[in-house]
């Protein structure tokens, strides 16, 4: 075979490979998304679809590909990968409702080819008025939702072109005096083609077994008999046990700068690459709602300053996002502060503000 023809061979062959992964994926909520039924808010867990930091976020969540950084936990944990050195991620989400959502995650080198990272993921409600059906306005009572996920991960190159990341994580739900926990894991690979700059990845998040609450608010005592000295009888309400979401990811990246517009980045005298444009796009789908698409983009000038754009398509909040990131870089350590911005169709805008770090 001629040696010009293998980049063409490994790309049409891991086109295909992904084309059919993503159509098993949506094979599997088919009966989910068809026709009028559909199983909105049947799903637990729903924190965990809370996309976390803002690189990926401004580009509208299209970023399964592009992922390399210490983020890539959440969009697909072959990402890590690329993280070749020490690295740290703290990113806040200020959502509606005054709710609040929180990532901090860390990535080790444990050998050339091979990362371990930690991760903590927390969701706060805020302050909840208690109300009741006869006082609607409220009892005076307060409550609060507390959702963390407390994630180790494990990813590395198989090959120069292929890598491959595991995330195992504890899942808790707290409400009231209620909480629900288990194990979930989160599987993910990517590919390098060598062809024109181009990316693809694959993801799967959310792969463990059902969860129920339990706690002091579901046990209670009953007197059987009224008046007579019988000891009371401990009861226990059953809680129904929930899945949690389920998400299929499939998307490719492309280096505009590395094939397509010119054959290698443009870079001045101190190796610095002048222009740098990547484009993505990403095809998800959804255990509990429809199937969405996310287009995005990347512009970074000097390796100082990025623009990102983006748009969602499929989901009834969520369409444009955007954002801007600032980058410091002195050899031995790396800086960079993200924002990203998501407005919503109905509950206001979602801004989120993340910092990043990288020690050489």
């Amino acid at each position: 075979m001629n040696i010009t023809m293998k980049p063409m061979m490994h790309t049409l062959l891991a086109g295909l490979l992904l084309a059919a992964t993503a159509t098993l994926a949506s094979a599997q909520v088919i009966s989910v998304t068809a026709g009028q039924f559909t199983k909105v808010g049947l799903s637990g867990g729903q924190f965990l679809k809370i996309g976390v930091g803002a690189r990926g976020t401004g580009m509208a969540g299209a970023f399964s590909a592009l992922s390399n950084d210490v983020t890539s936990v959440y969009w697909n944990p072959a990402g890590l990968a690329d993280v070749k050195n020490y690295a740290a991620d703290l990113t806040t989400t200020f959502y509606f409702a005054g709710m609040n959502h929180n990532f901090a995650g860390v990535v080790l080198p444990i050998s050339d080819r091979f990362r371990a990272a930690l991760s903590f993921t927390s969701f706060s409600s805020g302050d909840i008025n208690v109300t009741s059906t006869d006082k609607p306005d409220g009892t005076g009572g307060i409550y609060n939702v507390n959702d963390i996920s407390i994630g180790l991960s494990f990813a590395g190159y198989l090959t120069e072109q292929f890598s491959f990341g595991v995330t195992a994580k504890f899942v808790q739900h707290a409400f009231t005096t209620m909480t629900a926990g288990g194990i979930v894991f989160d599987v993910g690979t990517r590919y390098n083609t060598g062809f024109n700059g181009l990316l693809l990845g694959f993801a799967i998040s959310g792969l463990g077994s059902k969860q129920s609450y339990d706690g002091s608010a579901v046990t209670q005592q009953h007197q059987p008999i009224s008046g007579l000295p019988v000891s009371p009888l401990d009861m226990s309400v059953i809680t129904a046990s929930f899945n949690l979401p389920l998400v299929f990811r499939a998307g490719l990246g492309l280096d505009m700068f590395n094939g397509t517009l010119s054959d290698k980045p443009e870079v001045d005298e101190d190796g610095t690459i002048i222009h740098k444009w990547l484009v993505s796009g990403d095809f998800e789908t959804y255990s509990d709602v429809p199937e969405q698409f996310a287009i995005g983009t990347e512009y970074t000038f000097r390796e100082f300053v990025s623009f990102r754009a983006g748009y969602r398509i499929g989901h009834d909040q969520f369409g444009l996002a955007g954002g801007i990131g600032l980058k410091y870089d002195s050899g031995d350590f790396q800086g960079s502060v993200d924002y990203s911005i998501n407005p919503t169709v109905n509950l206001g805008l979602v801004n989120r503000i993340g910092i990043t770090m990288r020690f050489n």
